[in-house]
């Protein structure tokens, strides 16, 4: 139990900040363009939204189905954020949905 409330408590901390850069912009195309070859994270959001179909299969099947897509963005977010490289799979995926 304590471990599950560390490892909430990480992905608390350290989730806004990831979430913060999905935002994406609102000054048309080209302004979203410059943004995204200036911005090296954009990929990795990129990655994470679209497996959000992946994360829900998965929680739902208790992790018994493991798409692709959640693959890619686990292993993104462990990459990019090191501090999320103690988190369960299910916890990432959970986090995943939430956003």
């Amino acid at each position: 139990m304590r471990r599950t409330l560390l490892a909430a408590a990480l992905l608390a901390s350290a989730l806004p900040a990831f979430a913060s850069s999905f935002g994406g912009t609102t000054g048309g195309a080209s302004s979203a363009g410059s943004s995204a070859s200036s911005d090296s994270s954009s990929g990795d959001d990129k990655v994470v939204l679209q497996a959000r179909d992946d994360a829900a299969s998965f929680v739902a099947s208790e992790g018994r189905i493991r798409g692709a897509q959640l693959e890619a963005a686990l292993r993104a977010l462990r990459e990019r954020h090191p501090d999320m490289r103690r988190a369960s799979d299910m916890q990432l995926a959970q986090a995943i949905l939430a956003r």
